[in-house]
């Protein structure tokens, strides 16, 4: 028998509100304070990738960078971790890249040919991403409204709108708080997030919504306790798991991998938390604002 089996999440609902809002505004407040770490494809700035012919270490590039004022993100790529990867969110002109690549040169017995690519990413480009990404969140965040309203209710959209949005401020939040670096694959993780939380959502709704036929004795807060713990040990198993497999990913994939995975993993754990704590009880307040559920209405009728 499942231990957690009559736990009631509306009960303590405002707990879970002011721990959620708690993190969120810690991590969002840290994040502003300190400044989000945003990556070269939102800054702008200069990408380097050399073939150094072996190994070489972060520390000694990095010496190298620093003698010259530059901050950078090193990562290897490459067979054998030959490659290097330079990032630098300043904007750096013909005059100053030459200035250190022939220093790079002179430090690690290169030449040249050892120069694979050299990019520059204005500001504008930066810009561009940061209104894509708001652009994708608010089309599939009211897309997804339209779908639930049509499937469930207006109340069951409302909540998953809210739980999606909670998932997504608790990700920037970690972000801010961690200074996690962000980049592209950051907002592909979030638009992968919103898709994986709203459906971890819709099997508690679901559920919810076959209970509020069967079990019409029940008060409101009794029939969303019953329905979340008959659908917690799947959740539960199905995010472990997931969770799992990207851990995996992270620790054998490169540097691109982790930065896809790190914020999916974040992001998949707040969400299996909000379909919990979050959706359900805003649903039930819902609710309580609006004179009950839909589907509970026609338990008058089958009385009379």
């Amino acid at each position: 028998m499942f231990t957690l089996k009559q736990f009631s999440y509306i009960k303590y609902r405002k707990i879970f509100y002011l721990i959620s809002i708690g993190v969120i505004v810690l991590g969002i407040g840290v994040g502003f304070i300190r400044g989000f770490n945003f990556g070269i494809d939102f800054t702008g700035g200069t990408m380097l990738q050399l073939d150094m012919g072996r190994e070489v270490s972060v520390s000694q590039l990095n010496k190298v960078l620093k003698s010259n004022g530059i901050d950078a993100d090193i990562v290897h790529a490459g067979e054998a971790n030959e490659q290097v990867i330079i990032r630098t969110v300043q904007a750096l002109d013909t005059a100053a890249r030459e200035v250190l690549l022939n220093e790079i040169y002179d430090e690690f017995d290169l030449t040249d040919d050892s120069v694979l690519t050299i990019e520059q990413f204005g500001p504008s480009v930066g810009e561009m991403l940061k209104k894509n990404a708001v652009r994708a969140l608010l089309i599939a965040g009211i897309g997804m409204l339209f779908y639930i309203i049509l499937r469930f209710e207006w109340k069951f959209g409302i909540a998953a709108i809210i739980s999606v949005i909670h998932d997504i401020l608790i990700m920037i939040a970690f972000y801010g708080l961690f200074h996690v670096p962000i980049n592209n694959p950051f907002i592909a993780a979030l638009l992968t997030l919103i898709g994986y939380s709203i459906n971890d959502t819709i099997v508690v709704f679901d559920r919810i919504r076959e209970n509020l036929n069967l079990m019409k004795k029940n008060k409101l807060e009794e029939l969303i306790d019953i329905s979340i713990n008959q659908t917690l040990v799947r959740s539960l198993i199905t995010s472990i798991t997931t969770v799992l497999a990207i851990i995996a990913l992270y620790i054998l994939g490169g540097q691109t991998i982790r930065d896809f995975t790190l914020p999916l993993m974040v992001g998949i754990l707040a969400g299996a938390a909000s379909s919990i704590f979050i959706a359900s009880p805003v649903y039930y307040e819902l609710c309580q604002a609006s004179g009950g559920p839909k589907y509970k209405a026609r338990k008058s009728k089958n009385k009379s």
